[in-house]
């Protein structure tokens, strides 16, 4: 698995817009910094990371295994 990198950054908000991010991030159990990072991907959509960049080009190049029955697929797994 594929460590995250985070750096910190420095932001200026209206108080009052905190306090209610803060309200929403408590009433879905999530920190504030979490709450935040979630919204913005949601903007930003999901980044890839490697693993699945890669498989995106094995897909686009045709480089897949075709499964013709999921449920034994799933059965051999």
């Amino acid at each position: 698995m594929e460590t995250v990198k985070k750096k910190q950054f420095p932001f200026r908000f209206d108080e009052e817009l905190i306090e209610a991010i803060k309200e929403k991030a408590k009433a879905q159990k999530r920190s504030l910094n979490n709450y935040i990072e979630v919204l913005l991907y949601k903007d930003v959509g999901n980044i890839p990371n490697e693993e699945t960049k890669r498989a995106i080009e094995d897909a686009r190049n045709g480089d897949v295994e075709v499964i013709d029955n999921l449920d034994g697929w799933l059965d051999e797994l």
